[in-house]
């Protein structure tokens, strides 16, 4: 194999496929990416952990095809601390890949190719299209959600759906629930529910970044494809079902709260700064036109403070964990955050407004 590759592109490259990687490998194959250099001119890079895969392909002159596999992590660093601009030179000869650019040589240690493994998709009947746009507003608005709860492994990602004529994610850790909803795509007819796992969200918000236009997704029970540009990303879904969550989202909070949702987070983030690492508690006394926050720690003492809010009712003290309702309002676009309350100990349910795509739900803390 021997092909000539810009910097800038490879670099690229290897870092969308690179961060698969796991730092530590019992597996020692599984931490090289396999670089294929085709006729048509293009490289081929992929790497898998073996429950997600991502393959790209990228222009390169090419003299001599063939394939190979080299570490991953260090290549990736290699790459990155080459001068800007250079022409990489990739030439594999007795099991070493030879490396120049400029007046830099590396000699690097190669596994066979045929010692790749692949993950095999089989049928992927559902297929649709979904602005990238979408999809990355899908994961920023639920994926602070997910639980990181080793034994609730099924809560361990975002929950796809299609129900009422729509598509719908949604993300929980029994503590806060995240729900967006959008109309359903051509194509995502009989769609089975599928729970995406953390690590491939993860790698798609990544890879998002840099994709205008619509991704691909294909899909069955087990298996989920997306096709971002010259990307692909492959990846096993999490074997398991994901609890009826409209159970929890609350349709009788009768006590409305409205405020400026950057004014009260930034007022949350500031009583919270003396709150004990342990709870995160914050007290919010919610009266007329009126929400005092508070927080009292210990070791720490004392914070409070007051925020002009629109609210009529009864008034109310209720508690919540600073961090989860930062989360929350972190993901408020408007100017405006509605908080719709019932008691002290019933869950809490947060929006934009009635017409917002996304809704929160958030469970009280004692205080």
């Amino acid at each position: 194999m021997k092909a000539t590759i810009e910097r800038a592109t490879l670099l690229k490259s290897l870092g969308h496929v690179q961060s698969v990687v796991e730092r530590r490998n019992t597996i020692p194959i599984l931490s090289n990416v396999l670089i294929e250099a085709r006729e048509d001119n293009s490289i081929r890079l992929m790497a898998t952990d073996l429950d997600l895969q991502v393959d790209e392909s990228v222009p390169a002159n090419v003299d001599q095809p063939g394939a190979t596999t080299v570490p991953a992590h260090t290549l990736f660093d290699i790459v990155r601390k080459l001068p800007e601009g250079s022409q990489v030179e990739l030439d594999v000869a007795e099991g070493k890949m030879h490396l120049s650019a400029g007046r830099s040589r590396f000699h690097l240690s190669t596994l066979p190719r045929d010692d790749f493994p692949v993950i095999s998709e089989g049928e992927l009947p559902t297929k649709f299209e979904l602005p990238a746009a979408t999809l990355r507003q899908i994961i920023d608005k639920t994926r602070f959600a997910i639980s990181s709860e080793e034994t609730r492994y099924y809560l361990m990602g975002i929950f796809l759906h299609v129900a009422d004529d729509q598509l719908k994610a949604a993300a929980t850790d029994g503590h806060r629930l995240a729900r967006v909803v959008m109309p359903k795509p051509d194509g995502a007819d009989g769609m089975p529910d599928v729970i995406i796992p953390r690590k491939c969200v993860a790698e798609l918000r990544k890879l998002l970044e840099e994709v205008e236009g619509t991704v691909e997704v294909s899909l069955s029970p087990t298996k989920v494809r997306f096709g971002l540009g010259s990307a692909v990303l492959t990846s096993k879904l999490i074997d398991g079902t994901f609890p009826d969550y409209n159970r929890v989202i609350p349709t009788a909070n009768d006590k409305l709260l409205k405020l400026d949702p950057k004014t009260f987070a930034s007022g949350v983030d500031r009583v919270s700064t003396i709150a004990s690492e342990k709870t995160r508690a914050v007290k919010m006394s919610v009266d007329r036109d009126k929400v005092t926050l508070s927080v009292s720690s210990p070791e720490s003492g004392t914070a409070t403070e007051e925020l002009p809010a629109d609210y009529g009712s009864d008034t109310i003290e209720i508690g919540f964990n600073a961090r989860y309702l930062l989360d929350i309002l972190g993901e408020i676009e408007g100017d405006t955050v509605e908080v719709h309350l019932a008691d002290a100990a019933a869950p809490t349910l947060l929006r934009e407004n009635d017409k917002s795509n996304a809704l929160y739900v958030l469970m009280p803390m004692r205080v």
